[in-house]
């Protein structure tokens, strides 16, 4: 954790919502004239699409049926780990994006499936934004989660989150959903031990659950909306939350347990810019006073 130059990492799985948080922080960003350097878990990906390929076929032969990019060693966490310590320590670093498709393909100049070129933080930012899928991992080789000024996990329950996930990926990416169940099954033993355990190290948590029926996930013919939906959110330290201010300021929220409150669905921007503004402004705040 750096005082000077603080960082906030938002961490949760392919299709858990972390695009829609970053979207909020950017508004928080904007509103507060921050200057944030904003990278990307994929970023941190070891393989490109084609070496992963590959590599998944290596793994395969060899019995291996768990490989996925949820997995440690799919991922440069080591990169990652450098470039937080740097950033906290100078407020520099570097970071790269990796292509999805073909819009992304030209902004970037880059084929679909490949990464960009390393490139340094542009100077003078307040602070640093992660989202992916391993901002807050804590295992014997990397500790991101000591480095992270203000942890946030998303984390739907997780037949919302497989919902959110095939849709996505069949409208954007042009899978079958017979693919993306594939990916879904490969990644389970990787969200189990490399994904969950990060939630532990996370200072707040948001969690939909929708109120719908979503028993079987692979045949749902629409995403759960978000008045179809509540919203848990857990402190992992309540001390200095404004439990009272919070519900009186969301309509029909109310206090599950001593570190929770759940809101209705629709309410969870208005909840993350209650929260998280004076958050922002304290951490910046005492960067300047560092």
């Amino acid at each position: 954790m750096s005082k000077k130059h603080p960082i906030i990492s938002v961490t949760g799985s392919s299709g858990a919502g972390t695009t829609t948080v970053k979207a909020t922080f950017d508004q928080i960003f904007r509103r507060e004239g921050i200057t944030a350097v904003s990278i990307e878990g994929d970023a941190f990906h070891r393989y490109n699409r084609a070496d992963m390929k590959a590599e998944l076929e290596a793994r395969k032969s060899a019995g291996d049926e768990t490989f996925s990019h949820f997995s440690y060693d799919a991922n440069e966490l080591g990169e990652l780990e450098e470039i937080f310590r740097t950033y906290g320590e100078t407020g520099t670093g570097r970071t790269r994006h990796y292509v999805h498709d073909e819009g992304e393909a030209a902004r970037w100049g880059t084929a679909p499936g490949n990464f960009t070129d390393w490139e340094s933080f542009d100077e003078g930012s307040d602070l640093l934004f992660y989202e992916g899928l391993h901002g807050a991992v804590a295992n014997d080789e990397v500790n991101l989660a000591a480095l992270a000024d203000l942890k946030i996990g998303v984390v739907p329950v997780i037949n919302l989150e497989w919902i959110q996930k095939i849709h996505r990926d069949k409208a954007s990416r042009g899978y079958t959903t017979e693919a993306v169940t594939d990916t879904i099954l490969r990644r389970m033993h990787a969200y189990v031990h490399c994904i969950c355990p990060q939630f532990i190290q996370t200072d707040v948590n948001f969690q939909r659950v929708p109120v719908v029926d979503t028993s079987d996930p692979f045949i749902a013919r629409w995403i759960p909306t978000a008045d179809e939906s509540l919203v848990v959110i857990r402190f992992r330290n309540p001390r200095g939350i404004d439990f009272p201010y919070l519900t009186s300021m969301i309509q029909n929220s109310w206090m599950s347990r001593a570190n929770s409150i759940v809101i209705p669905g629709g309410k969870m921007d208005l909840a993350m810019q209650l929260i998280f503004t004076p958050m922002v402004q304290r951490l910046v705040t005492e960067s300047k006073r560092a």
